[in-house]
């Protein structure tokens, strides 16, 4: 068992309960943590075997890309989106740091 991990995604996103947060927008840093079982993906070195971290990159811009008022409810579209996408991984950590709030 592995954790494998993308740290660092940067986005520019319209997430907040004031008005202007939701106009000007703000930056954000995405960290995301994956606990998968590597075996399959070490043994084939075959990228199908394992968590596609272009995929996982996709999945967090995506939902950055949609203006909520919580960060809870981006977290949770990531949460949603990585279950459906990758059935198979044992755990999964998701951390969102709102870099110039209010």
């Amino acid at each position: 068992m592995a954790i494998i991990a993308l740290e660092g995604m940067k986005f520019h996103a319209f997430h907040g309960v004031y008005e202007a947060e939701r106009k000007i927008g703000t930056d954000y840093m995405v960290d995301v943590y994956v606990q998968t079982v590597i075996a399959s993906a070490a043994a084939t070195d075959q990228l199908e075997a394992t968590i596609n971290y272009e995929s996982v990159f996709q999945i967090c811009k995506v939902e950055m890309s949609q203006p909520r008022q919580l960060i809870e409810s981006v977290l949770n579209g990531i949460f949603q989106r990585m279950k459906k996408q990758f059935p198979g991984m044992m755990a999964l950590k998701v951390r969102v740091r709102k870099l110039n709030p209010p």
